[in-house]
């Protein structure tokens, strides 16, 4: 759902100059230094990037589900390291206060993430319990009117800079497992007993930093959790993971069409046997192919956000998006490599670093074989339901 097509086309062409000619001109140094320059972040507040999703109400842009698809699509071919820095506050940071937090959360909270001055990151994650969210041990243990909560959490984008966390932990009784009696809390860096260890060194997404919560006995007020409902948490991840899911389906759109462009200018500046190689068919096959997974994962994303704006159940629907957008990339991506040829494979171009970085679509926000799994099972029961 597009409300406002003048306003929102000018919004575009912000995003889509800000991309260009500040951000795509950074790539290989923030690549290289592993750090985003602290006046492109004073950038991104001015343009209000951190606050897209988040109502007007609070400070943000209040887009639709298909409005922040397009601007994903269009923030995405820029290296995705970008997107990172503020796309936790306009997406699985902010959705869970969104969906589920109280007024009082929403009115201390939203207005701090939609401009910036706060980072929010996601800590849901832990060693043993990815895919598997339900087997979570960070244990939330009540004391009075507080929680005592200890755990660790891994994997965590934004970590290592973020001033709000929001920690899923288990609430219910010990020793209880699956969904039930799983709480969401929001605690604030500073907060004792809550600390962030050094980033991960990544494969790729140099300067997006990634790294583990340590929560050592920290005590937080019951005003904390999330909606102030006890054993809501593992359902209001569910709700933030969905939207979250049709977004970075179209953040893997994004880089695919940047790939595609490079192709076929690295075909036809490269030469081969006297003529440029985008004269060869089986390059051209490999152009062809690319392009024409960019436009069915764009069209699938795009059907699917208007979908839910249009207020449908689009679960099964976003992890096809996901799946088959993330997986595109990644083809994508190697054809890219292999049209470069042994330059490709030199860490100085944006083939190689793009091949690198959309490698872990593949991985977060469900691995694709989790969502093989969901789309199956969604699909029985759908034709059960038909009998």
């Amino acid at each position: 759902m597009i409300r406002n097509p003048e306003t929102f086309d000018g919004l575009i062409a912000q995003v889509r100059a800000f991309v260009r000619t500040e951000c795509i001109p950074l790539e290989e140094e923030v690549d290289r230094t592993d750090q985003i320059p602290e006046p492109l972040v004073v950038r991104m507040r001015a343009l209000g990037l951190f606050g897209h999703s988040i109502p007007t109400a609070y400070g943000g842009a209040g887009l639709t589900t298909e409005e922040l698809a397009r601007v994903n699509i269009e923030v995405s071919q820029a290296a995705t390291t970008f997107r990172a820095r503020f796309g936790g506050n306009t997406g699985i940071a902010s959705e869970s206060l969104v969906v589920d937090g109280t007024s009082e959360q929403k009115d201390k909270y939203l207005p701090l993430l939609a401009s910036g001055r706060v980072t929010g990151c996601f800590a849901l994650t832990e060693p043993d319990a990815g895919s598997d969210a339900t087997a979570l041990r960070t244990v939330a243990v009540r004391e009075g009117d507080h929680y005592v909560i200890t755990g660790t959490k891994c994997y965590i984008t934004n970590a290592p800079i973020a001033d709000l966390f929001t920690v899923f932990a288990r609430t219910g009784p010990e020793g209880s497992k699956g969904a039930n009696g799983i709480s969401a809390f929001l605690i604030e860096r500073g907060t004792p007993g809550l600390s962030t260890p050094p980033a991960y060194r990544k494969m790729g997404q140099h300067g997006s930093p990634v790294g583990e919560v340590i929560l050592d006995r920290v005590r937080v007020p019951a005003s904390a959790i999330v909606g102030g409902l006890e054993g809501q948490g593992f359902r209001t991840a569910m709700k933030a993971l969905n939207k979250q899911r049709i977004n970075l389906a179209g953040l893997c759109v994004g880089p695919a069409i940047r790939l595609v462009d490079e192709m076929v200018r690295r075909a036809r500046s490269r030469h081969q046997f006297g003529q440029p190689v985008a004269d060869f068919q089986l390059v051209q096959e490999m152009i062809a192919q690319s392009n024409t997974e960019v436009h069915a994962a764009r069209a699938l994303v795009l059907e699917t956000a208007r979908k839910r704006d249009d207020g449908q159940d689009v679960t099964m629907e976003a992890s096809m998006c996901k799946l088959f957008a993330s997986e595109m990339c990644g083809r994508v991506a190697d054809r890219a490599v292999q049209v470069f040829g042994g330059g490709g494979y030199v860490s100085d171009n944006v083939a190689e670093r793009f091949y690198r970085d959309v490698r872990l679509f593949r991985l977060y926000e469900g691995t694709s074989q989790i969502h093989l799994l969901n789309i199956a099972k969604r699909t029985l029961a759908l034709a059960e339901q038909d009998h």
